[in-house]
């Protein structure tokens, strides 16, 4: 994804969060409750496993959290088909168990030639996170959708600038 893309999917990851992405940044500045990661792409145990899918989906997001329960995200990675795949959504994660946050990622993502022929679909991805000072994990249980979608576990790992 070119930075101007990541850029326009985090402002409408943060519009749909009901944050202006122009006052991100003074947001995570002055608020010491707002985090900004950079996140990893995912590695992603398919529960079909005779597909010879692909489960190395490397790639780049962001994810702005500006509360304990919620965070914007967007980003790029290389999904099981093995086509580019962008993200843009929200955490909503109302739920924690010690230092793990448990909820659903509601997120529209591309890429997919099953899916709409590569366009654009919602999706509510069953999600938790642990996070440790500076380093986290999130972990997808990523649902099967017909012969369209092939589900998983995924995990993505994420590094706080802020």
């Amino acid at each position: 994804m070119k930075p101007r893309h990541l850029v326009a999917a985090l402002t409408l990851a943060c519009a749909g969060a009901g944050v202006h992405a122009d006052d991100l940044f003074a947001k995570v500045a002055a608020d010491p409750r707002s985090e900004l990661w950079i996140d990893s792409g995912f590695a992603t145990y398919h529960f079909d496993r005779d597909k010879n899918l692909n489960g190395g989906n490397r790639g780049i997001g962001v994810e702005y959290r500006f509360s304990g329960t919620m965070a914007a995200a967007a980003g790029r990675f290389v999904n099981s088909d093995r086509f580019y795949s962008n993200y843009a959504g929200v955490l909503w994660q109302p739920y924690a168990l010690g230092p793990v946050r448990l909820g659903a990622a509601i997120a529209a993502f591309d890429g997919y030639p099953k899916m709409r022929d590569r366009g654009w679909f919602p999706a509510v991805v069953p999600t938790f996170t642990y996070e440790y000072r500076r380093v986290g994990v999130n972990v997808g249980v990523v649902p099967s959708y017909k012969d369209r979608l092939y589900g998983g576990i995924s995990v993505q790992l994420k590094v706080k600038l802020y």
